[in-house]
């Protein structure tokens, strides 16, 4: 099956039970998880996020400082993050809800050991999930960037040299394919020649 059983995953707990910590570091090997990063409140959690951020945070509501609740939502919405509510059950309801549209997972407590295990499985496939579409974003914006430096370099063509669109467009093609380099590279070349001018 290869990647995600290979894949390391950071995670920030955000806990005060002790028992439940334990527990948890215990489904937690470091194989798979590292690091794996203990606070007790929420005030604490925020510091952390801003040393760095994490691919899993697990929050055990409620906390001494706070229910957790805006801190889920609020970090749900960081690049990559996947977030893992776990409340009392009589409260479970309300707090989904409020959640969802967020995308954090929440689970009712008590909880067992199988369903923290399944809870890991789709918080990592939904990372994986994330991970791609950060590529195809960056990949998007690099494209973007792409076609904004080569139109830049048609308009100093056609500025400079007076080709009309088509021509500067068929100039920069040739001298890609003449020289085994990329349009964006052309590209470059021509800006750094004709924008000093």
């Amino acid at each position: 099956m290869g990647g995600l059983e290979e894949r390391k995953y950071s995670v920030l707990i955000v806990s005060e039970g002790l028992k439940f910590n334990a527990a948890l570091f215990s489904l937690m090997p470091e194989s798979r998880f590292s690091p794996v990063k203990y606070v007790s409140c929420v005030n604490a959690a925020k510091r952390e996020w801003i040393e760095r951020s994490y691919d899993f945070v697990v929050i055990n509501s409620p906390l001494r400082d706070d229910p957790g609740l805006e801190f889920a939502i609020d970090i749900s919405s960081s690049r990559g993050v996947v977030v893992l509510l776990l409340v009392a059950a009589d409260l479970f309801g309300p707090m989904m809800e409020r959640v969802r549209p967020h995308g954090v997972y929440t689970l009712a407590k008590p909880l067992s050991r199988a369903s923290l295990e399944t809870a890991f499985d789709w918080m990592a496939s939904t990372r994986e999930r994330l991970r791609s579409l950060e590529r195809k974003t960056l990949s998007i914006e690099e494209r973007m960037n792409e076609i904004r430096v080569v139109n830049r370099a048609k308009w100093l063509l056609i500025s400079e040299l007076g080709m009309d669109e088509p021509h500067a467009h068929r100039y920069i093609e040739k001298q890609a394919m003449d020289s085994c380099i990329s349009r964006r590279e052309v590209a470059d070349q021509i800006i750094k020649t004709y924008s000093s001018h």
